[in-house]
């Protein structure tokens, strides 16, 4: 019988699988899929049935934290970080409604993007700040965190942290947003009708809700508003919290 591998053995296979699966997710959006995602969240009309929808349920999350955010105060000064930033889409209206947000993303082309729609919307640098960076390597402090649609791409338990780490960055809120478990998404993701296929994504994860809950509170925070925005093709728990 083989011997029962180690605690450090074990951690380094845990490691080299998130890097290969960081690896794999920065490849896929520096070539296809930043031309796919680029064409998703714009005005273009070379898209598809499903990657329309897809534009429309992440337009309903962004347009939900904006009214959020607005409905707590001015947002004239107040300091965001936008972790997994994409091409901007939400950074650009924060910054027009006067927040000092720091926006960054893993892959260098998104981040391309986003500055040059910010050049062309006509945001200045000191207002909206861009960095190419994955979300462990983030650090200093805001008022507000936001990490929207980006926990697709992480398994529950590195969500977690993942969580727990944002929160650390984070003096008055933290507002994330997840592909929720539920057993009907869980039967219509098995069956193809939930995510696109493999050929067009990355691996996609659906997360429970109350294990990132549970992260959250761990850290500090506790849920203030829950919703769920949805198209056909779709699904994305949003979650807001502020600081206990």
């Amino acid at each position: 019988m083989p011997p029962e591998p180690t605690v450090a053995a074990v951690s380094e296979a845990q490691g080299d699988r998130k890097a290969a699966e960081k690896a794999e997710v920065q490849t896929y959006f520096e070539t296809k899929g930043f031309e796919r995602w680029n064409r998703i969240y714009s005005d273009s009309d070379e898209v598809n049935k499903v990657q329309r929808n897809i534009r429309i349920g992440h337009q309903k999350t962004v347009d939900a934290v904006l009214a959020w955010l607005v409905q707590q105060g001015d947002l004239e000064g107040l300091s965001v970080c936008d972790a997994g930033c994409g091409v901007g889409s939400l950074a650009l209206p924060m910054a027009q409604l006067g927040a000092s947000v720091a926006a960054s993303d893993l892959s260098a082309a998104m981040v391309a993007e986003a500055e040059r729609r910010a050049r062309e919307a006509g945001i200045s640098a000191e207002r909206l700040h861009f960095e190419t960076s994955d979300l462990e390597s983030l650090s200093g402090r805001y008022d507000t965190v936001i990490c929207l649609d980006v926990f697709i791409h992480y398994p529950q338990a590195a969500a977690e942290e993942m969580v727990t780490h944002l929160a650390g960055l984070a003096d008055k809120r933290l507002i994330v947003s997840f592909a929720p478990y539920t057993p009907l998404l869980a039967l219509l993701k098995g069956i193809g009708q939930l995510f696109p296929g493999p050929s067009k994504t990355t691996r996609a994860y659906q997360l429970r809700e109350e294990g990132i809950v549970a992260a959250a509170t761990a850290a500090g925070f506790n849920p203030v508003h829950r919703e769920l925005n949805q198209a056909p093709f779709y699904f994305s728990r949003l979650v807001c919290f502020e600081r206990a």
